[in-house]
């Protein structure tokens, strides 16, 4: 069987070799025919840079009128990305720059239409679009694969940052107004509302996000970094509309401006629109936005803070957050930076780091402090190290704890062993590049860029590594020195502690409420009235249909009508199926496995989360946890095991159920790739009590932490566990059902019990019978992967005895290639799902009680399967739902930071809201948004745009790592 399917990649081995090699040269050749000196549409080249390590030529230009920076990266890939990004430096932590960004995408001069933003999701193929503030930029990136649709959203991305309205009302919207709380009644109490000032009150409801705030804030306590970019909840009623138009004079400027663009399409057309449709409108000027160094202190610093009470810790008395910060480099010291960067993931990194055995494995806290680590976002860098879940009387202790283990570093140094495996993780990191990697690029440039730094230096890490090895070989010490240098010598350090108060929300609304009546007592009549019929005014502008009649768009016309076919093979190894894609890997092999759960008695599946959490982290074979977590650092790029729910397209009381084992290493490491799946596959350790309670305690603490950042997914789990077969397993498995099942476990004291069910998951899951494989790798690298899949398969145990299915009904079904749009061997595999037929739907409303500012809401609705004739409707229905009727009732009405409908594959329709504060009337705007569905109050346009944005969804970029998954 392995032989026909090396039969069939012989066949498709031209195929995919000779396009890739000619693609490859295109983009890169005509980036390379641009010359230093070279002026193009108003820009001059000022340097053309080829790097080999990332298949791209880079182009850096300046704008000569203005002085905008430009940076183009020329690469063979269809997914083009526009990034258009300002310094913006607050002096205040009213938000100015948050609100900004919120505000320049309300309209601008060439589409005075509301949200041009959020309605161009809906009339392009964007795979991409957002804006994002930071501490001292705020950029504005998208990305396509249609050039029509490329210079359709580069207009309007343009002419809302350089030309927006600013109106008033979009201000009062997206920052913050005072406004009745009924804004029809006089009577009604004045209350603050605005998308900006709600969205910051959930981010302050995060204790991970307070600490980092503070922690930033008071380590770099001289310059714009001593303030909240993002805006201050109490703060952000002190800005007027006024100092917002002010600052988009001084900081949107071109003079201020860096252009980054990225992909296969031609660069002189995007100088052109942009020096036309902007550019060539202003001169420059000094937009006295640079960040100076911060002063650098004489000896150490210490404060105190304090956060909400975590409702979901597993020990109540252990809530102390203490890191200690170290100010370090120069950002624009690009060695620096990469010497820094590697000397912390061997500091904190995996359980071989110093810090993990000195503070993890104490036994005083659950994990490390959030922001541990390397932090190069800011003017001047610096790096952090920590733990949470300790008590308040254990802060000295690790204090002592982390000033013991720089010295022990000093004096020891590091094992070379763990210097090339982060070494290999960098060349891992190269090779596999995901379909967003022009965004990802783009955000790892920006800070260095911003502050002077040259960003092609970035890009050339072949030569970063090659100097960092010729430096440790002439300087054995070299690495010792950076510590000494930066952590026992450096006088620029600051103790954070921060405790639960249990009044802490109850003092911020008092505190808000406080802030309200000083507004509102500030008020004459004649304001009040005006703030009255402002409200209106606002309501009647949310309340009518806009006209985007002025923007571009797209037309279903424009959408490639056929699909891209991939090749597939699929032969078995023994009984197990094994899917091979061959595709252009760049020297990168990717291994999956789904194993069923069939056969696991039903108390054994809530751990099943945690036995995947913990398989790769305990050990197994010949190695302990810390020789197993070197050996997989230094050959893959990780090895992953999560739990696999996946509902059936055609019944959605039918699913499978699994546990997906991923992982990806370099071609010349495959067969140790295979290795350390068979050791843990064959031999897991599940004896060690004390490294299982470290891990469990990271876990709570991590899924604790998660609730207030994902809290619209936990809400949308758990609405829709009564409704489909899949359901309830969904919630047991990634729900709030597991967040609690894993704060019991960390509350217990003894762990043997939890790891006898380890033991026994294992015994019916870790076997091959129930197991199908896929594959992606190059066609030349294919006959030797097909070999090492074949070695594992036959290595590992099979079932020796037919084990009791756990559902009454166990349904085979084929997977076809030929319907799932390959092209190949229609060899067929098939998949063991299950069917329950005594599934009955039914109601259920849940309400959990979280200490938090702001709801997330969740409401679910059982349809059809996927394959129902009915699904692209209600698909198609949840768009249009989303963008014609609730973003208007949920976010610019209510305020809250996000809300919509979704249909998912599942055939559960999902209503959602983020960062809501207003619970209540968005279950309301839920089902009038039913109502206005059924009254058909939208034409065949608004079905046009609903089309396009599913379809930029369907034809999205997938990369060679995914194709045939």
């Amino acid at each position: 069987m392995i032989g026909q399917c090396r039969a069939g990649l012989l066949r498709s081995r031209a195929l995919f070799r000779n396009p890739w090699r000619w693609q490859a040269t295109l983009a890169n050749d005509r980036a390379l025919q641009y010359k230093p000196g070279n002026i193009i549409h108003g820009f001059t080249v000022k340097e053309v840079t080829p790097v080999p390590d990332l298949f791209l030529t880079a182009i850096r230009l300046e704008h000569d009128k203005t002085g905008a920076k430009y940076l183009h990266l020329a690469r063979e890939d269809s997914n083009n990305l526009f990034n258009v990004q300002f310094l913006t430096t607050p002096l205040d932590s009213t938000g100015v720059p948050h609100i900004l960004e919120h505000t320049v995408l309300c309209g601008s001069e060439k589409y005075p239409c509301r949200d041009p933003f959020f309605k161009m999701l809906n009339r392009s193929l964007s795979t991409f679009m957002n804006a994002f503030t930071a501490s001292d930029y705020t950029m504005y990136p998208f990305s396509t694969q249609n050039a029509k649709d490329f210079k359709n959203l580069m207009s309007v991305y343009l002419d809302a940052v350089f030309f927006p309205k600013l109106r008033e009302l979009d201000f009062w919207q997206e920052g913050w107004r005072l406004e009745y709380q009924n804004p029809t009644d006089r009577n009604s109490p004045m209350i603050f509302k605005g998308v900006v000032f709600n969205e910051m009150k959930g981010v302050f409801s995060d204790n991970e996000r307070i600490f980092i705030q503070n922690l930033q804030n008071k380590l770099l306590p001289d310059n714009t970094y001593a303030v909240v970019s993002g805006g201050e909840p109490l703060d952000i009623p002190d800005l007027t509309w006024n100092q917002l138009k002010k600052f988009h004079a001084t900081h949107y400027h071109p003079s201020n401006a860096r252009f980054f663009t990225y992909g296969d399409f031609p660069l002189e057309q995007h100088l052109k629109q942009i020096h036309e449709d902007a550019l060539s409108k202003f001169d420059r000027i000094d937009p006295h936005t640079n960040v100076p160094k911060q002063q650098r202190w004489s000896s150490p610093k210490e404060y105190e803070i304090t956060c909400g009470v975590d409702t979901m810790a597993s020990d109540q008395a252990k809530q102390t957050m203490f890191s200690m910060s170290y100010l370090l480099s120069d950002i624009t010291d690009s060695f620096e930076t990469f010497t820094l960067s590697n000397l912390s993931s061997l500091l904190v990194d995996g359980p071989n780091s110093p810090f993990y055995k000195a503070l993890i494995e104490a036994n005083i806290g659950t994990d490390f402090t959030p922001d541990t680590g390397y932090n190069d976002s800011t003017r001047d860098t610096f790096f952090s190290i920590g733990l949470q879940g300790i008590r308040k009387e254990d802060v000295k202790t690790v204090k002592e704890i982390i000033n013991k283990t720089f010295h022990e570093v000093i004096e020891k140094g590091f094992d070379p062993e763990r210097i090339e495996a982060i070494l290999h993780s960098l060349e891992i990191q190269m090779k596999n590049q995901p379909t967003n990697f022009g965004f990802i690029i783009s955000s790892n440039l920006a800070s260095f860029w911003n502050h002077g730094g040259n960003p092609v230096d970035l890009l050339k890490v072949s030569e970063q590594i090659e100097k960092f090895r010729q430096l440790l070989k002439e300087k054995p010490r070299f690495l010792q020195d950076k510590v000494k240098q930066y952590f026992q010598d450096n006088p620029h350090v600051m103790s954070l502690t921060m405790s639960p108060d249990e009044k802490y929300y109850e003092k911020k609304a008092e505190q808000e409420n406080e802030k309200l009546k000083e507004k509102v007592k500030a008020l004459t009549e004649e304001q009040k009235k005006e703030v009255y019929e402002k409200g209106l005014e606002l309501l009647d502008l949310q309340s009518k249909p806009q006209d985007a009649s002025c923007l571009p768009a797209l037309k279903v016309s424009d959408i490639e009508r056929t699909i891209q076919r991939t090749e597939l093979e699929i032969a078995y190894a023994g009984d197990v199926p094994v899917q091979y894609c061959p595709q252009p890997t760049n020297g990168v092999v990717y291994f999956r496995a789904v194993s069923s759960l069939n056969t696991l008695p039903e108390e054994l599946k809530p751990y099943v989360p945690l036995f995947c959490n913990v398989l790769t982290e305990m050990g197994s074979g010949v190695y302990d946890y810390r020789e197993l977590a070197q050996q997989i650092e230094l050959t893959t790029g990780g090895l992953t095991v999560r739990p696999h729910v996946v509902t059936d397209d055609t019944d959605m009381d039918t699913y499978e159920q699994g546990v997906l084992f991923s992982s990806f290493c370099l071609d010349r490491n495959l067969p140790d790739m295979m290795h350390l799946w068979s050791e843990i596959f064959n031999s897991p350790h599940f004896e060690d009590d004390e490294r299982l309670q470290v891990l469990v305690r990271q876990r709570a603490q991590e899924l604790a932490n998660g609730i207030a950042t994902s809290g619209q997914s936990y809400a949308s789990t758990r609405a829709s566990r009564t409704l489909t077969a899949a359901g309830e397993l969904k919630e047991l498995f990634d729900g709030m059902e597991q967040v609690q099942l894993m704060k019991r476990i960390a509350e217990m004291t003894n762990l043997s019990p939890i790891l006898r069910k380890m033991s026994r998951i294992r015994k019916y899951l870790l076997l091959s019978d129930s197991m199908r494989c896929a594959v992606n790798a190059t066609p030349q690298e294919m006959s030797k992967a097909a070999k090492e899949v074949e070695h594992f398969l036959l290595s590992i145990h099979r079932n020796k005895k037919e084990r009791k299915a756990i559902r009454p009904h166990i349904v085979e079904k084929s997977i076809n290639p030929a319907r799932e749009g390959v092209k190949g061997s229609h060899k067929v595999a098939t998949r063991k799902l299950v069917h329950d037929p005594t599934f009955k739907p039914c109601q259920m409303k849940t309400h959990f009680s979280m200490p938090f500012q702001v709801n997330y809401i969740g409401e679910c609705i059982r349809t059809v399967p996927y394959m129902h004739e009915d699904f692209a409707s209600l698909r198609l229905l949840a768009k249009i739902m989303s963008t014609k009727f609730l973003h208007s009732e949920i976010r610019e009405k209510g305020g809250a930071y996000g809300g919509g409908a979704n249909m998912g594959v599942d055939g559960v329709f999902l209503f959602y809201s983020y960062r809501d504060p207003n619970s209540l009337s968005t279950l309301k705007s839920f089902e009038k948004s039913v109502d206005w569905a059924k009254s058909g109050n939208f034409n065949l346009q608004d079905l046009e745009e609903g089309k396009l944005s599913i379809f930029s969804t369907v034809d999205a970029p997938v990369a060679p790592a995914n194709k045939g998954l």
